[in-house]
């Protein structure tokens, strides 16, 4: 009789050694952008790409709206293994690594083609940092071009002195003194309010946050500078990432490529759906005049000079790479 207890209890043990061998990988990736931005829908897309090519084996649930953790945390999260991946705005972090803000210097590239060559030179550096920080970059997606969002015409910079300005990075902050702008730091889940309550006049944001924000409700002009395209980094927690057999990792990487390719041809897209809705909403788009492109170039080289003083051998060298690819 104990023989036979014994036996089952080993039939037991066995099986459920088995079933837990094969069980699947769970990640939770955390992101801070609402269900229906197209980061965030790319986000699912990826998710579900990896389910079907691992059979399963690594399912990723989507924490959208900073349901997860707050976008300033989510980096971090990732790095500590919190969670095993997210989305975060690589140029609010360029007071940690002065790279990370490469993609928000004014006029270093204002458009799709400048802006992919531009990620092109960065990723390297990018990439072994990010190692360093225990996270494997997966891809990046560009947003659209950041443009002038206000309640008056803006036909020189200086219409922007004294205005309460929106800043989201040291990069927007900085112009914002450099214009004789008042910097708010505001978060974009924070966006209507700080417009409805008068906390915020204007500010510099994507035409996509624009329509998602519903910026015509408080605001009535966009003046379309394209003074940058900052992107949104993927990562993963490096040991959840090399835990995975090598099958999975490849799959996971496959999926990480084609959502960057999709990103960016979505990006497009919605840059010219989302100036539709802004104009739907009431909004007036205006194309900047001449004196006001030549005052945000000056204050795009005197930002970009500070940058380079600042990101030293290294950023010199990814602006050289990027120049000469031009």
């Amino acid at each position: 009789m104990k023989r036979r207890i014994f036996l089952a209890a080993s039939l037991a043990t066995g099986l459920s050694l088995a079933l837990n061998a094969h069980a699947a990988t769970q990640w939770d990736l955390a992101s801070a952008y609402p269900a229906f931005n197209f980061h965030t829908q790319n986000l699912e897309q990826f998710a579900k790409d990896v389910n079907a090519a691992t059979q399963g084996q690594v399912k990723i649930t989507v924490h959208s709206g900073a349901s997860l953790f707050k976008m300033p945390e989510i980096k971090r999260a990732v790095q500590g293994g919190q969670a095993q991946a997210g989305e975060f705005f690589m140029v609010s972090f360029q007071n940690e690594w002065p790279l990370f803000g490469l993609d928000g210097l004014p006029f270093l590239a204002g458009n799709y083609e400048d802006a992919w060559k531009l990620y092109q030179a960065q990723r390297p550096a990018l990439e072994k940092k990010l190692d360093q920080q225990n996270m494997k970059l997966l891809y990046a997606v560009a947003w659209p071009p950041q443009s002038i969002y206000s309640n008056k015409p803006i036909n020189s910079v200086a219409d922007l002195k004294g205005m309460k300005w929106r800043v989201y990075s040291p990069t927007t902050a900085r112009i914002g003194e450099l214009v004789g702008a008042q910097p708010v730091t505001i978060q974009e889940a924070e966006l209507s309010q700080a417009l409805a309550t008068g906390v915020i006049e204007g500010l510099i944001t994507s035409s996509a946050t624009g329509a998602d924000n519903k910026l015509y409700e408080n605001l009535k002009y966009f003046t379309n500078v394209q003074a940058w395209i900052p992107k949104n980094a993927v990562v993963v927690n490096k040991r959840a990432f090399e835990s995975l057999p090598k099958a999975e990792q490849d799959a996971v990487l496959k999926a990480a490529a084609d959502a960057e390719t999709r990103g960016w041809k979505n990006s497009r897209q919605v840059d010219a759906d989302s100036i539709a809705k802004l104009k739907a909403g009431g909004m007036q788009i205006v194309e900047p005049s001449d004196q006001l492109r030549a005052g945000l170039a000056k204050v795009g080289d005197t930002v970009i000079q500070e940058w380079t003083a600042k990101a030293g051998d290294d950023g010199k060298k990814v602006l050289e790479i990027y120049r000469a690819s031009r």
